[in-house]
């Protein structure tokens, strides 16, 4: 999840250019993405690549009942970022229904994304760390004062048990390999179709869970 205002991509496209074929940028149409625009490139580049329906529900677990995500704002973003050359779209079979459309990142719009995240992601966890001491002081203030101490001993715990499962988080992606059972390919713990044979690695009707060799 982006925080802050428009995402202006100007200087990040001129500094690239300058280091980049010069051609890799030229499909992009547009310069500004929306926050909501560019947590959506980030969520599908995590996946490697997500249909709609998909995308909506692991946005909405993202935001966690802060916002919620619904067809008629995500599809038309949708359609727009492929329009401007940041997401493309292929057809893939459905193992519950018809055929779905599944987006991922052109290769401009995956080189600016990681440029832009690597340029602010210190200022972005700065700025994430700020809101978490803000957000939990007036979450203590909220409470009489006998009941204070009780709460900061609270909030330690759940700060503590956040950070533990960003760093499990970290280590189930990066250290641990998946395969495609159809056609062992390595495939990203995440990704909902296996990019080389079209496998839904989804679970089936029945609640069973994915299966992954490691």
């Amino acid at each position: 999840m982006w925080l802050g205002k428009f995402l202006d991509l100007e200087e990040d496209i001129k500094d690239l250019r300058s280091r980049i074929k010069k051609g890799l940028f030229d499909s992009l149409k547009k310069d500004k993405l929306t926050p909501l625009e560019f947590t959506i490139i980030e969520t599908i580049f995590n996946s490697k690549e997500q249909s709609g329906y998909d995308l909506i529900n692991n946005l909405n677990k993202q935001f966690a009942g802060t916002w919620e995500a619904q067809s008629g704002t995500i599809y038309p973003i949708l359609r727009k970022l492929e329009n401007s050359g940041f997401l493309k779209s292929r057809t893939v079979k459905s193992p519950i229904g018809p055929l779905r459309k599944v987006y991922s990142l052109t290769e401009a719009g995956e080189t600016i994304l990681k440029h832009k995240v690597n340029k602010n992601y210190l200022d972005q966890l700065k700025f994430t760390e700020n809101f978490l001491v803000e957000l939990s002081s007036i979450y203590i203030h909220s409470f009489p004062e006998e009941e204070k101490e009780e709460i900061i001993k609270e909030i330690k715990s759940l700060l503590e048990e956040t950070f533990e499962n960003v760093s499990l988080s970290l280590k189930l992606k990066f250290e641990f390999k998946a395969k495609c059972q159809e056609c062992g390919s390595e495939i990203n713990r995440e990704a909902q179709f296996c990019p080389t044979c079209d496998t839904s690695l989804l679970p089936t009707i029945e609640g069973d869970t994915k299966e992954f060799d490691t």
